[in-house]
């Protein structure tokens, strides 16, 4: 094989040959593939489409087409969490652009992007089918509606704040 895999890589790469294994005779492979590939590497660049196409014996240009094709792939890293501005025709007449600039503003990022962090991406996305509650955000499986810009630095400080929580070590007994 021609790709390179570093040491730190090899466990990753090991999972995805059973992947491969498993699904390489099925019809419709490459997308159930992708997805579990998709899994074990939280996204899809180029060196991991490259090892299927070859593992595959399929082009590259048919493997990147599916990934650049499908909303559900990825080739660059995501966020632990994935905020998603709903852009559909009630959100937007209720003012989502107003609360996507909000969102851009606190996390310095623009749509499409990660934190530097790794903790938030940034996407819009159509009619998500909560227009009573427009504007309407997701925030991976919450639902925040009838949003103003003003709410948006509460709602990514809980998230924050729970990311923290789960970081800090615990602290030591002293004894004395």
């Amino acid at each position: 094989m021609g790709i390179r895999i570093e040491k730190h890589e090899e466990e990753n790469f090991k999972k995805l040959d059973q992947v491969i294994e498993k699904y390489k005779e099925e019809e419709g492979m490459l997308i159930r593939i992708l997805q579990k590939a998709q899994d074990i590497f939280g996204y899809l660049p180029m060196k991991v489409q490259s090892y299927i196409s070859e593992r595959l014996d399929i082009p590259i240009s048919t493997v990147n087409g599916i990934v650049t094709f499908y909303s559900l792939f990825y080739q660059e890293p995501q966020g632990k969490y994935t905020i998603s501005v709903c852009t559909g025709t009630a959100c937007y007449v209720k003012g989502a652009h107003e609360v996507l600039d909000a969102i851009k503003d606190e996390l310095q990022i623009k749509e499409g992007e990660t934190t530097m962090d790794k903790l938030f991406t940034l996407k819009t996305t159509r009619c998500i089918g909560a227009c009573g509650l427009a504007p309407v955000i997701t925030i991976n499986d919450d639902v925040y509606g009838r949003l103003t810009p003003a709410d948006i630095p509460s709602i990514l400080y809980k998230y924050i704040k729970t990311h923290k929580k789960a970081h800090v070590p615990e602290k030591e007994e002293v004894k004395n």
